[in-house]
């Protein structure tokens, strides 16, 4: 059995909570900011050496990353994280999430392949699942709306070319930019994806909506069709 020192007995500076309020959370560990967040262990761990070990407990995916993964049910399956516990820790991802789009403002220029994948990267990257994103933007490049066309498998999903450009007319919009994500992490296009793409882009060039870029994410790293020539 594992049994560490308690919080209590440790000096102030190595407590998280009394270390925040001292140093900032700038100054706290990962596995600290948690375990301010959760503030209790259970008997045989202190609420730091909980929260390290509910970081390494996602086989490749550690840290951060594995923790945006972990479902509800797995953070309960942690002695001493209880279902209010677990929340919290969904909660915190899901803010970051948001806090990181937030701050890009509300008027949304999308004029290259970095702007937009930087925009997405934080939706996407964590999904387990492929699931395809239209943005839909008016004549200076600025986002209208983005919406969620399909969401497949592990390894694939399903979008209607009519159903994406039925919604780009909805929204008046004069291009369109299609996402997808690899659960895989790698982002290099498949056979599918670029027969796919070039589908689009003729059918768009019909109507006058044009297909501005087919940008693929993967684990923090893209990869712009439009970039690499395939989209020409």
């Amino acid at each position: 059995m594992r049994v560490t020192k308690r919080i209590k007995d440790m000096n102030d500076d190595n407590k998280p909570y009394e270390k925040c309020i001292k140093y900032g959370p700038e100054y706290l560990s990962d596995a600290e900011l948690i375990a301010a967040i959760i503030r209790t262990g259970n008997n045989e761990l202190h609420s730091v050496a909980l929260a390290e070990d509910i970081l390494n407990s996602n086989g490749e995916c550690k840290g951060l990353l594995g923790l945006h993964h972990l479902s509800l049910n797995q953070l309960m399956k942690f002695k001493g994280i209880g279902k209010v516990k677990a929340v919290q820790l969904k909660c915190i991802g899901e803010l970051s999430r948001r806090i990181s789009k937030a701050g890009m403002g509300d008027k949304v220029t999308f004029k290259s392949p970095d702007r937009i994948a930087d925009y997405f990267m934080e939706d996407m990257r964590h999904r387990e699942k492929e699931v395809v994103i239209a943005a839909f933007l008016n004549t200076k490049h600025m986002l209208i709306k983005h919406i969620e066309l399909s969401k497949g498998t592990v390894n694939s999903s399903l979008m209607s070319t009519r159903e994406l450009f039925v919604e780009a007319l909805k929204y008046n919009s004069v291009y369109v930019v299609l996402l997808h994500n690899h659960p895989s992490g790698d982002p290099t296009p498949s056979r599918e994806d670029i027969i796919n793409t070039r589908k689009i882009y003729e059918a768009g060039k019909l109507i006058g909506i044009d297909l501005i870029d087919h940008i693929i994410i993967g684990d923090n790293k893209y990869i712009s069709l439009k970039e690499k020539g395939i989209m020409n």
